[in-house]
């Protein structure tokens, strides 16, 4: 004869019972959870000066709801904003560069207002980079 305690029947009656239920309570919050993990406007920024095959790359997150992750966050936040989280819509600046050719490379991806975000331009100077993007390139500072 095989002895079984009260305990592990009740336990072995509601383990099923348990786990349709946290399946259940979960699946609503996985659909609505973002994939990324990141929830908002986002942006992943990169700055690599020189050519392709450069190692000196800068990057940062940028969080807009609120603002943070980089250094002018709220500005860049709001030049995007603005612009509709359209990178190339940001009003160019008008300044005068120096005509010296030092390659930038920036590259954005994330979401924007649901939107997926994916922006590269090599500029031929940061100044020139910086005249096109506002703050959101601004990384050095």
């Amino acid at each position: 004869m095989t002895y079984t305690s009260k305990a592990t029947v009740l336990r072995s009656a509601l383990l099923p019972a348990a786990l349709v239920l946290l399946a259940a309570g979960q699946a609503p919050a996985q659909a609505s959870a973002p994939r990324h993990g990141v929830q908002g406007d986002w942006l992943y920024l990169t700055v690599t000066r020189g050519d392709s095959r450069s190692s000196d790359t800068r990057g940062t997150l940028l969080l807009c709801d609120p603002p943070q992750g980089h250094a002018h966050a709220a500005e860049a936040c709001a030049e995007l904003g603005a612009a509709g989280g359209d990178i190339d819509a940001i009003p160019a600046e008008g300044v005068m560069c120096p005509m010296i050719y030092a390659p930038v490379t920036a590259h954005a991806h994330g979401e924007w207002k649901g939107r997926p975000v994916d922006y590269r331009r090599t500029f031929s100077n940061g100044c020139a980079m910086a005249a096109h993007t506002g703050e959101v390139f601004a990384l050095d500072t």
